[in-house]
Parts: structure tokens; sequence; C-alpha cells
């Protein structure tokens, strides 16, 4: 496998300062203005085959002072400071934009936030974005997690039918990482069910581990969906959960969130 250069953004962090939040909070807008949010792109490939079959885009800000902030702490801002729906929004654009030059062979997999989805004009809005972009629907996935759903899991279920409809796939995202609520399977227009990187970190080692990914994977194919294991940091964790049957992977072993023109690079090769 070949490993990206070592650029590597920060995702996870623990809790900011008080005073330096508060301080983010202020700046966020203005970022807004002067594009220091920026998207990165994680490559995902295919697990029968390996080739790469798209990338998921990723927020970082770029903060002039303070250096890279991750997408955990970006969106922890956004939310104090009433933020959260502009900061997806000028995200998603961006991923849009840069994905329209893309090969069409590859997909892209965008992040959708509970403030956005709880919009009664959520499903009509993004349509019309992506119709604006040029991207085939069918090119795109919508990844939501379980935290999106919790309050209004009708709302959020008739939004994701209309554009599923329209041709986007669904992909249930983070599963195992917390609460797991098994009706979302049932009443979702799922396409794919993402398994967190919790999910994926101990089975080549232990065996509990291992059987639950194989009962997860198993009950994923019998609803029909395909199973994207993220995370995945080992050639044995790759080993394994193709011979589980995932259907897709992302992880560190083979790339790492790049810049636009340092993914299409990769794609070539």
């Amino acid at each position: 496998m070949v490993k990206t250069p070592s650029y590597r953004p920060t995702t996870r962090s623990n809790a900011l300062p008080p005073a330096l939040e508060a301080t983010l909070q202020a700046d966020l807008l203005a970022a807004l203005g002067r594009y220091e949010i920026e998207v990165l792109f994680q490559p995902q490939f295919a697990c029968d085959d390996g080739r790469m079959v798209g990338a998921e885009a990723l927020a970082r800000w770029q903060h002039p002072t303070l250096g890279e902030i991750g997408a955990r702490d970006l969106f922890s801002i956004a939310e104090k400071a009433g933020l959260v729906a502009p900061t997806s929004r000028h995200v998603v654009a961006q991923a849009l934009e840069k994905a329209k030059t893309w090969p069409s062979n590859l997909s892209l997999s965008l992040n959708i936030t509970p403030e956005e989805i709880a919009e009664p004009s959520f499903a009509r809005d993004f349509a019309s974005l992506v119709a604006q972009s040029g991207i085939a629907p069918t090119r795109l996935t919508l990844e939501i997690t379980e935290d999106v759903l919790l309050n209004d899991l009708d709302l959020a279920a008739e939004a994701l039918a209309a554009l599923h409809g329209a041709g986007l796939k669904i992909a249930l995202d983070d599963f195992g990482a917390g609460y797991c609520n098994f009706s979302y399977l049932k009443a979702l227009p799922l396409t794919l069910l993402k398994l967190d990187k919790a999910m994926v970190d101990n089975i080549t080692s232990d065996e509990r581990d291992l059987a639950v990914l194989r009962a997860i994977v198993q009950l994923a194919h019998a609803l029909d969906l395909d199973v994207v294991a993220e995370g995945i940091e080992t050639e044995r964790q790759r080993q394994t959960i193709v011979a589980e049957g995932c259907t897709y992977w992302q992880g560190f072993l083979r790339a790492e969130p790049m810049r636009n023109e340092d993914m299409l690079k990769f794609a070539e090769t």
C-alpha cells in the first residue's frame, strides 16, 4: 500500500479553554468570509479490487494565528456561535465546487449536521445546490450520524427520502460509536452503513470484537446495505474487513485526508 505525504490534520481534541473558545466564536464569521475554512478529502477504496472509488469531504479551519483547527472543534465553536448551518453550507459548497472537476468514476461523501436536516426546506435547498454544481446526484453520498436524527426522526426520514429519490446515497455514519439505534436501519432510506473506527480497532486481536463486526456486516447485508469501514490503519485490519464482507474502506493505512490537488494526483497512481 502507498502512504500519502505526512500531512495529518487534526480530527479529535479535548475541549478548548473557555476564553479561547469565546475568541474563536467571534472569529468564525469573519473566517467564513476569508475562506479560512478549507476542505480536505480522504480517499475511499473498494474492498474487492482496491480501486479508489471516491473521497469524504472533511472541514479544517486554517486559523491565521492558532494554525489548524479540526472539524470537531470547528463545529463545536460554530454551534456555540449559532453558525453551524452556514459553516456546513460553506463546506458543502466548497466540496461540490472542487468535486465537479473530478473524474466521473469518483464519488463525494458529505457530512450533514443536525441543524441543517431540522430545517423544513433542507431537502429542497440541498437538491438545488447539487443541481447548481452540475454533479450527478448518483455520485454523492450524504453521511448522517444518529445525533442528527434523535430530535425528529420523521422529519429526517422525509428529507432523506426525497434526496434518495433524486439519486443520492444515504449513509449512517459512525455506527458503533454510541447509541446504535437499530430502528434507524428500518426507518431511513439508507444505502450504506459506515462503521466507526471503534468497531475495527481491535478486530485482529479480540475475538469478541471480530464477532461483533461479523454480526453487523451480516445484518447490513440482510438489509441490502453496503458497509464502509473507516479508521483502517493496518494491513491486518484491511484484510480482516475484506474477508468479513465489507464493501469499502478508508483510513491512514493508504490515504490520510489531503487537499484537492493532492487527492487528484493520488487518484492517478
